[in-house]
């Protein structure tokens, strides 16, 4: 299985406690710990626990559901380390509560939307759908991330919905699959503003010193 904490695979051994019976039948608790990041991973589990006449656990039979508690349900990648704090927070935050609430990881996606645009790129301070507008107009994105970044708009239907532009961050109803590629957006955009000029920079810092070494100036 792939570790929700750090999304590293690993050969998945949990074990099994029962916690109690209801209506709905058995609950049991389901544990493991990844061996990468050395965190527990924890899960409520309806189904049936198989034990022998002896009582030795044998397996889980007629799983009803199951459901991530720890860490919380997401299976979004970590925010890498180059993202600002603040933004990284907002984005974590929006992929912890995506499962509960499309509504508030939406407002919470698109205030960090406006957040960078603002801190990155340095745009004239509006309503979102103007910032947008001002980032498409400067010609600086990839045409890939340029469509990204303007179907913001059309998914949100921001026309439409002038509240989701002019006061981000507050929970307003949000179209089927708004809240997910908003964060896809925001994946994008962290990529191309901070993670690409960071290891380009590591790059460079690299080679200016096998340069000095060899007694010949840094790149320019």
């Amino acid at each position: 299985m792939k570790c929700p904490h750090c999304l590293t695979t690993f050969h998945h051994h949990p074990g099994y406690n029962q916690i109690g019976k209801d209506a709905d039948g058995e609950w049991l608790l389901k544990t493991d710990t990844c061996p990468e990041c050395a965190r527990l991973i924890i899960s409520l589990v309806n189904g049936t626990l198989l034990r022998n006449s002896n009582g030795a656990f044998l397996g889980v039979d007629a799983i009803k559901s199951e459901f991530l508690a720890r860490p919380r349900g997401t299976s979004r990648p970590p925010c890498p380390r180059d993202v600002p704090e603040a933004l990284a927070k907002d984005y974590s935050e929006a992929c912890l509560v995506l499962v509960d609430s499309p509504k508030a990881s939406a407002a919470l996606s698109m205030r960090c939307l406006q957040s960078l645009l603002r801190e990155a790129v340095a745009v004239k301070p509006g309503d979102l759908s103007s910032e947008i507008q001002q980032v498409l107009d400067s010609g600086k994105l990839p045409s890939h991330l340029a469509e990204c970044i303007d179907a913001v708009r059309n998914i949100g239907n921001l026309a439409a919905h002038p509240m989701k532009s002019q006061h981000t961050g507050e929970i307003l109803d949000v179209e089927p699959g708004e809240a997910e590629w908003n964060l896809d957006v925001l994946e994008s955009l962290f990529d191309f503003y901070f993670v690409q000029p960071a290891i380009l920079k590591a790059k460079k810092a690299a080679l200016d010193a096998k340069l000095s070494v060899a007694g010949k100036p840094p790149m320019k």
